[in-house]
C-alpha cells in the first residue's frame, strides 16, 4: 500500500471514525513529445506518472458531498441537487458533479478525504487528476458503465464551461486511459488512442525548473492565432491536415513568423508518429533523438522555450545515461523531460541539481518517474 493510500486511508477514519468503503486514485502525467499540437488537431504522447490524487470515501444517505483536503482547512460540502459555483478548491469539486449531470449521470451523495503528491503549479496535470478522481469516486457510490474517454471528456467541460478555462483534451485523456508501463498516443481530432510501451531499462525524469510559467496565457492566444492564420492559407481546417511535402512546397509564400509556427507543428507532428513507432520497436535511442529535435524546434520556430528551460535542457543532455529531453507544457517556464537510463537515473537527477542551481542561482525539483494506471478503484 503507499504511502499516501494510508494517509488518507487513515485521515478519514480519523475525521469520521470509520473506515472508507471506497479509495480511488488518478494520476497526474507528462508529455513526452507532441506539444502546441493538441489545438491543431494533432498528435500527443503523453504518460502518466506514479504521482497521484488519492480520495478515500463512503457513501451518505443524503444527495450532499462533504470532502476534505489534507492540503486546504476548508472542505468541500454542497447538496447535488442545488450546485452552486464555490470558490477555491472545491470549485472542481463542485464543477465535477456539475458536468457529470449535466451528461445525464445519476450521482448520490458522499463523504470523503482527498490527498495529492503530485506537485501544484509544475505542470503535472493536478486539476485534471483531481477531476477524474471525483469522476471514480461518484462512480463508487453508484456505478455506472465506465467509458474512460467519454468521462475524460465530461471531466473538461468542468475546465471549459465550469471554470471557464479554455484546456485541451490531453490531460483528461492520460489520466483516464493510462496503463502501467505505458505512454499514450492520442489523436487530438478523433480521440483515438494507442497505448505504447515506455523502452525498458528506461525512466522518465521530470526537471522543474522553479520558474513561473510568464506570459503564458497571452502568447498561447497568440500562438493559436498564428496557427489558424497558417491552416487559412493552405485552406485546410487544422495544421494536422498540411503534410511536410506540402509544407515545403508552399512555405516561402508565408510570413517568417507564420511559416515558423507552421513548421513546428507539422514537424512534431511528425515527431511524435515516430516516437510512438521507435517506442514500439523499444527503441530508446530514437525516442530520445525526437525529443531533442522537438526542443530546438519548440525554442526556435515555436519560440516558447526560456532561458532557465534551455538551461535545463542542455544539462540533462550532457549527463551520462541522457538519451534526450525537451521542455514540456504550455512552455515560458515550468518543466523540462528527460529520457534515461534506468540505473543511472538517481545520480542523473543529483547532477542536474547540482548544475543547475550552479548555473541559475534556482533550486529545482527533480523527479523519477514510471507511469502508472489511470484512474482507478483500489483496494482499501
Amino acid at each position: 500500500m503507499k504511502n499516501l493510500q494510508r494517509q488518507v486511508i487513515a485521515e478519514y477514519q480519523q475525521r469520521f471514525d470509520q473506515p472508507p468503503a471506497f479509495v480511488v486514485r488518478a494520476p497526474g502525467r507528462v508529455n513526452l513529445i507532441g506539444e502546441h499540437t493538441d489545438y491543431n488537431e494533432g498528435f500527443v504522447l503523453p504518460m502518466t506518472i506514479d504521482r497521484s490524487i488519492w480520495v478515500a470515501l463512503r457513501p451518505r444517505e443524503d444527495r450532499c458531498v462533504m470532502l476534505h483536503s489534507v492540503g486546504f482547512p476548508e472542505p468541500a460540502r454542497f447538496p447535488l441537487d442545488e450546485i452552486t459555483e464555490g470558490d477555491g478548491w472545491d470549485r472542481y469539486v463542485r464543477g465535477v458533479a456539475w458536468a457529470l449531470q449535466a451528461e445525464g449521470y445519476l450521482l448520490d451523495g458522499w463523504q470523503g478525504v482527498v490527498a495529492s503528491d503530485i506537485p501544484v503549479g509544475a505542470g503535472l496535470a493536478s486539476s485534471a487528476a483531481l477531476e477524474l478522481a471525483l469522476a471514480r469516486a461518484f462512480w463508487a457510490v453508484r456505478p455506472w458503465d465506465w467509458n474512460p474517454t467519454e468521462v475524460a471528456q465530461i471531466t473538461r467541460r468542468t475546465e471549459n464551461e465550469w471554470l471557464g478555462l479554455q484546456t485541451g483534451i490531453m490531460d483528461q485523456m492520460i489520466s483516464a486511459n493510462g496503463k502501467d508501463g505505458h505512454a499514450l498516443l492520442i489523436d487530438c481530432r478523433s480521440l483515438v488512442t494507442r497505448l505504447v510501451p515506455l523502452p525498458q531499462g528506461n525512466a522518465v525524469v521530470v526537471l522543474d525548473t522553479a520558474t513561473p510559467r510568464s506570459l503564458v496565457d497571452s502568447i498561447y492566444n497568440e500562438r493559436v492565432a498564428e496557427c489558424s492564420t497558417a491552416s487559412d492559407f493552405f485552406g485546410v481546417p487544422a495544421l494536422r491536415d498540411v503534410s511536410i511535402e506540402d509544407f515545403d512546397a508552399r512555405s516561402g509564400e508565408l510570413d517568417s513568423h507564420i511559416r515558423r509556427r507552421a513548421r513546428h507543428v507539422i514537424t512534431e507532428n511528425a515527431r511524435t508518429l515516430r516516437a510512438a513507432e521507435a517506442m514500439e520497436n523499444g527503441d530508446a535511442v530514437e525516442l530520445g533523438q525526437l525529443m531533442n529535435a522537438s526542443h530546438i524546434s519548440l525554442r526556435d520556430d515555436y519560440q516558447v522555450s526560456s532561458r532557465e528551460l534551455d538551461a535545463m535542457v542542455e544539462i540533462a543532455t550532457s549527463q551520462p545515461g541522457c538519451l534526450g529531453a525537451r521542455m514540456t507544457g504550455a512552455g515560458f517556464g515550468g518543466c523540462a523531460v528527460a529520457l534515461v537510463q534506468d540505473q543511472l537515473a538517481s545520480p542523473f537527477s543529483e547532477e542536474v541539481v547540482t548544475a543547475y542551481r550552479r548555473q541559475t542561482g534556482i533550486q529545482p525539483n527533480v523527479y523519477i518517474c514510471h507511469p502508472s494506471n489511470g484512474a482507478e478503484l483500489v483496494e482499501t
